[in-house]
């Protein structure tokens, strides 16, 4: 079967679920570009194995924004489907509006998305695009309530775990006692309790993360609670409210690789990020892989389909300071291992290989038709 799959840049996550899914098809993948400047260097280095890259050219490139007219020149080839990963870049807008015009069946992959109380013009924009294609990928319900919202039919919606792990990623186990306390030592924790977000600061300053809403609640805390911020550098001002403050128990760690940032996770006791908004937010999975409870807010995707309320986490409205500092007490309050564990489970399906074993059964379906 052969497959194109049309997406912006080869992140580390995206170029696995490549290979893993180009080993059940004929994959070719065209990239729109080699990467964001704010991306970090690491995630433009890559092999594909089992699927063919492909990087089209850019007619137009403005800051993030880049159309490649000869994305054409591979729509007008013979392919068994067509998978549009996303509808926002102008590469895939023209590809859309091509695919409309000379009425060649494609599905579009989403991963994500939240419902804004759109105007008119916006609305009707967003609907004429997602409502061209002959099918829909989707990420779970919530991504389908949006897709539905703009046009696109129920019946054809199939869904699949969108992560970046694989199976082997996801603990087998939650991490002893012992093995939290020699991670500790090991990281240079010295608090009691341990509270961990990752991201970055370069989005928005901190505050698209909302890390103005923890620094906030940090300062309610008591110091035997480590706060642990870790990403790339934090800005002036976030420093400055550190040492203005004197929260000693607020830590800013720098970009750590994924093997390294496990055992943060793992020395962990709770995860927390209070994102303005995220239209997944893979760092849920990834905290949720090694065992920890997740706190996050109402407009981040990945929260509202993998936490359950009380069961292994908690779900904040945005910028609400007193429900987030209720939470973190909350939650502190209560058996972190045993919502861990729960995390532990949720979190088992949203593979890699079953992300791609999910691609696959779609798209044999469609063949079937």
């Amino acid at each position: 079967m052969k497959i194109l799959f049309l997406t912006n840049i080869p992140t580390p996550y995206r170029v696995d679920f490549f290979d893993e899914l180009g080993k059940s098809c004929a994959l070719t993948v065209a990239f729109q570009a080699q990467g964001f400047a704010h991306r970090h260097p690491s995630w433009e280095n890559f092999q594909a194995h089992f699927f063919h890259p492909l990087f089209l050219k850019p007619t137009l490139h403005y800051k993030n924004y880049t159309l490649c007219g000869d994305v054409l020149d591979q729509l007008k080839k013979k392919w068994d489907v067509i998978v549009v990963g996303g509808y926002a870049s102008l590469t895939n807008i023209l590809a859309i509006e091509y695919m409309r015009l000379k009425k060649i069946p494609f599905y579009l992959e989403v991963d994500g998305g939240l419902i804004h109380p759109d105007n008119k013009l916006k609305f009707w924009f967003k609907k004429y695009l997602i409502s061209a294609a002959s099918g829909w990928l989707s990420s779970g319900k919530e991504t389908t309530q949006y897709l539905t919202h703009y046009g696109a039919n129920p019946t054809k919606i199939y869904e699949y775990p969108f992560t970046s792990l694989w199976q082997s990623d996801i603990s087998a186990r939650m991490p002893t006692i012992e093995q939290k306390q020699a991670l500790r030592k090991e990281l240079g924790i010295i608090e009691d309790k341990v509270l961990i977000s990752v991201g970055r600061f370069t989005y928005q300053n901190g505050y698209g993360k909302g890390y103005d809403v923890l620094m906030k609640v940090s300062e309610t805390l008591p110091t035997n609670i480590g706060v642990y911020i870790i990403g790339d550098e934090p800005t002036a001002e976030f420093i400055h409210w550190k040492e203005e403050k004197k929260l000693i128990h607020v830590h800013f760690v720098k970009f750590q690789p994924k093997e390294a940032l496990k055992k943060w996770y793992q020395a962990a006791d709770v995860f927390v990020l209070p994102t303005r908004e995220d239209i997944w937010g893979l760092v849920i999975n990834e905290a949720m892989s090694q065992g920890l409870p997740v706190i996050t807010t109402d407009k981040c995707v990945a929260g509202l389909e993998l936490v359950k309320e009380g069961e292994n986490g908690y779900i904040t409205l945005v910028g609400d300071i007193a429900a987030l500092t209720r939470a973190i007490t909350q939650i502190f309050s209560q058996d972190c291992r045993l919502m861990g564990q729960k995390s532990l489970e949720r979190i088992s399906q949203y593979t890699l290989e079953n992300m791609a074993y999910c691609h696959v059964k779609c798209f044999n379906d469609i063949k079937r038709k």
